[in-house]
């Protein structure tokens, strides 16, 4: 049976990169979280298809997570995403996307705006970190997870504020992602404890976000018990062009739990004329 998480794979600034790349029009990355067992397929996967209408979707497994090659003495931090993100967009020959990042992503997308505002045209942020705050019981569980089917499966219930979401076969399906070859030694090297100082490396200066000059689409689930509500509001109130969306009666899977409506926001805002 194909993997549906298997896109094309190319080479990004040396490393064998697993991408999915569809439909036509100007780009759009799409930027993964950093829960275990993640990919880009799983991260992104029903909002693809109607993105794919209206852009060009770029949406890779960052190096150390999913189906992307793992070179023997990586390191596991912003300035390798950063270069590893930049990597991808020029092994496709695209000089400027928009960009939607979540969780973690948002993170990295944050960075990439600021370290290379020319080469972003639009911004999206979901359930964004990157930004310093106070480590969260449901952050911690997630970057702390050791392989079960039982932990996933209490991932899942954070993760979801519609429990009907977090079925025990798709608390399989994760947990056997993260079980693959050498995925859990490249997560515990990313986030080890204490945690605090793993939110304080993803996190940009207030002046650097005060000078994102990116038209910037903030969203956020209401119920988020990973990422605080407040990350987006402080965002939104800190980039100058920043519009603020937050969702009722959801957790950190806006993508998921409201991927209709996500899916048309995101399509709105990066087909609006400049």
């Amino acid at each position: 049976m194909d993997n549906p998480e298997l896109g094309t794979s190319i080479l990004a600034n040396g490393i064998r990169t697993n991408v999915h790349d569809s439909g036509t029009g100007h780009p759009l990355m799409l930027l993964h979280g950093s829960g275990p067992g993640v990919s880009a397929w799983a991260n992104w996967r029903l909002v693809m298809p109607t993105l794919a209408q209206v852009a060009r979707v770029i949406a890779p497994d960052i190096v150390g997570f999913g189906y992307t090659d793992r070179p023997e003495g990586q390191r596991y931090a912003m300035d390798e995403w950063v270069k590893h993100a930049i990597g991808v967009l020029d092994a496709l020959n695209i000089e400027r996307t928009d960009l939607v990042g979540n969780s973690f992503g948002g993170a990295l997308a944050l960075a990439l705006a600021i370290r290379h505002p020319q080469r972003i045209r639009r911004l999206v942020l979901m359930g964004a970190s990157g930004i310093d705050f106070e480590l969260t019981p449901g952050l911690d569980a997630v970057w702390g997870y050791t392989p079960s089917v039982e932990n996933m499966r209490k991932l899942l219930d954070i993760f979801a504020y519609n429990q009907q979401l977090a079925t025990d076969d798709l608390a399989k399906l994760r947990y056997e992602a993260s079980i693959r070859p050498g995925v859990q030694e490249a997560y515990a090297q990313m986030f080890p404890a204490p945690r605090q100082r793993c939110i304080e490396a993803q996190a940009n200066a207030e002046a650097d976000l005060r000078n994102i000059q990116h038209e910037t689409l903030v969203v956020h689930g209401r119920e988020d018990a990973v990422i605080p509500v407040s990350n987006s509001i402080r965002l939104s109130q800190l980039i100058p062009r920043a519009q603020l969306h937050i969702y009722p009666q959801c957790g950190h899977w806006t993508q998921i739990e409201h991927a209709a409506r996500f899916a048309r926001l995101v399509a709105d805002f990066v087909t609006e004329a400049d």
